[in-house]
């Protein structure tokens, strides 16, 4: 019932390439072969792999099944429409800001995710919630997002310690935001939330950040940088392993 649920939450058409994240034994990769066109899986363990290409092998489905062994974070990801996928946990915030990075070159319609069910509340949390921080506002900046179901930890064999959430992502289109500039805000918004306790007035009114800041501005002053909008960055420079813990 969930793996049907997540298919149809996520709005595959017949004509989509559908890349799966650590795709397993492929319990969601049956459902998403028989909703989409095509299914590219990524998964790191070889073991896996196996299990994976004789779940299928002389079944129709196989044709159309695509098997990548490798890091998902590392290898390079060919054309997809849409991605659905149950990752490991540590990997999300990285994640997450790699395939927005990867939405600057190709435009996907959207992401099927499912996370540890705090990191997920993070991501769709609003100003003064309690768990509106940098990754809220790095995500929401980039992309719409929207929670779509609780997940219980009894739904897994053996069941995990954490429950876990499955949320859409849905890349914004133009950027907000000249990409050459996300280095910037993004150590702003490092200030802004280095005390989350403190005022905006506060954080910035001390003699160090203020120093830094006129540091940063000297330095950029000098070289020429401050009217380039126009330089592509990485957009893994926006992810945190604290946002994984």
């Amino acid at each position: 019932m969930l793996v049907e649920s997540i298919v149809q939450k996520a709005g595959i058409k017949s004509t989509d390439v559908i890349l799966e994240i650590g795709p397993g034994t492929g319990n969601l990769t049956k459902k998403l072969l028989e909703a989409g066109k095509k299914v590219v899986a990524v998964e790191l363990d070889p073991r896996m792999v196996l299990e994976l290409k004789r779940r299928f092998q002389g079944t129709p489905l196989s044709t159309r099944l695509e098997v990548i062994q490798g890091d998902v974070l590392k290898c390079e990801l060919p054309f997809f429409d849409i991605c659905v996928a149950n990752i490991p946990y540590q990997i999300s915030s990285p994640l997450v800001f790699k395939l927005l990075d990867i939405n600057q070159r190709q435009n996907f319609r959207c992401a099927i995710i499912m996370f540890q069910r705090e990191f997920a509340m993070r991501l769709v949390a609003q100003p003064g919630d309690k768990l509106y921080c940098r990754l809220s506002v790095n995500t929401q900046l980039l992309a719409r997002v929207f929670h779509l179901l609780k997940v219980g930890k009894n739904n897994f064999r053996p069941p995990p310690k954490v429950d876990s959430s499955v949320v859409r992502i849905e890349p914004r289109k133009p950027l907000p935001i000249p990409a050459g500039k996300l280095k910037e805000w993004n150590g702003l918004l490092s200030l802004c939330f280095s005390r989350k306790n403190k005022t905006l007035g506060s954080i910035f009114g001390q003699k160090k950040v203020l120093e830094m800041l006129e540091k940063n501005y000297r330095t950029l002053a000098s070289l020429g940088q401050l009217m380039n909008d126009s330089e592509a960055i990485n957009m893994s420079v926006l992810a945190d392993e604290k946002d994984d813990q």
